[in-house]
């Protein structure tokens, strides 16, 4: 007898996409601190730049990319990362995370700002 196609994919574990029940929450990041790594790379996305380590040393006389990144995405800065190809003599497979921050997203924090600087 032949398995129904439903259930060969529940047991190769693809069904189908996952629908959510509850909306995401709305777009309302932190501010990250005023002079730091994160805020200087935060900087750099707004102004629509796709930055890497290279930019990131050079424009912020900063080490940590990663790092910042990965605390704006704690602050509720939806942050992409672009994993590009960049090989070398001695890595000919290596791979680096460009970043990047839709200019969508920075139109809202922009305006959630002024909206709150208008309230004071």
């Amino acid at each position: 007898m032949k398995t129904p196609e439903r259930r060969r994919q529940a047991q190769s574990g693809v069904v189908g996409e996952q629908l959510t029940l509850i909306d995401p929450p709305p777009f309302s990041p932190i501010w990250p601190k005023r002079g730091s790594l994160p805020e200087r790379a935060l900087r750099m996305l707004m102004d629509g730049k796709r930055i890497d380590h290279k930019d990131f040393i050079e424009h912020s006389c900063g080490w940590r990319l990663a790092a910042a990144i990965h605390e704006l995405r704690g602050l509720g800065w939806p942050v992409d990362t672009i994993e590009v190809l960049r090989p070398t003599k001695h890595a000919p497979r290596r791979v680096i995370g460009l970043y990047r921050l839709e200019q969508k997203y920075a139109a809202m924090a922009l305006s959630i700002a002024k909206g709150a600087s208008d309230d004071e």
